[in-house]
C-alpha cells in the first residue's frame, strides 16, 4: 500500500514499516538534488515532524514524517549520491523507514488517484 502526503511524501506500507521518499513531483520542482540529511535510527518522531532536509540547486526543504514512529532505517545511499532523489524519487531515492506507531494516521492520507488529482491542480 502506497499513501501520499500534501507535502509530497510517499509512504509504502509492509507490516507495521513505513518506507518514506519524496514524490516524483516534488523531485522535478525541486530540481537537481546536491544534499540530503537524514534522521538517526533510533528517532522517534510524530505525524508531521521534521525528519530529514534535502537541498537542491533551487531551494532547501524539510522531509516531514508522514506518520508517527520510530525511524529503523536510513538510506545511507542517498549521503554518497544525493542525486538517486532525482533518478528514483520513489524506489532508490527512499529516505528512512519508521515503525508506525500508530496506523491510523494512514487513513488520512491520499492513494495514488487522489494525489493525483492533487498535483493537477
Amino acid at each position: 500500500m502506497i499513501k501520499y502526503t500534501e507535502d509530497h511524501e510517499w509512504i509504502a506500507v509492509d507490516g507495521d514499516i513505513a518506507t518514506i521518499g519524496i514524490t516524483d513531483h516534488a523531485q522535478n520542482a525541486l530540481g537537481d538534488v546536491v544534499f540530503v540529511e537524514l534522521p538517526e535510527v533510533g528517532a522517534a518522531y510524530g505525524q508531521g515532524d521534521d525528519a530529514a532536509v534535502v537541498e537542491s540547486v533551487k531551494a532547501a526543504s524539510e522531509v516531514y514524517a508522514p506518520i508517527s514512529g520510530e525511524v529503523t532505517e536510513v538510506n545511507s545511499a542517498l549521503e554518497d549520491d544525493p542525486s538517486l532523489v532525482n533518478s528514483s524519487a520513489t524506489d532508490a531515492g527512499w529516505f528512512f523507514k519508521l515503525k508506525i506507531a500508530d496506523s491510523n494516521e494512514l487513513d488520512e492520507m491520499m492513494d495514488e488517484d487522489a494525489y493525483s488529482d492533487f498535483i493537477a491542480d
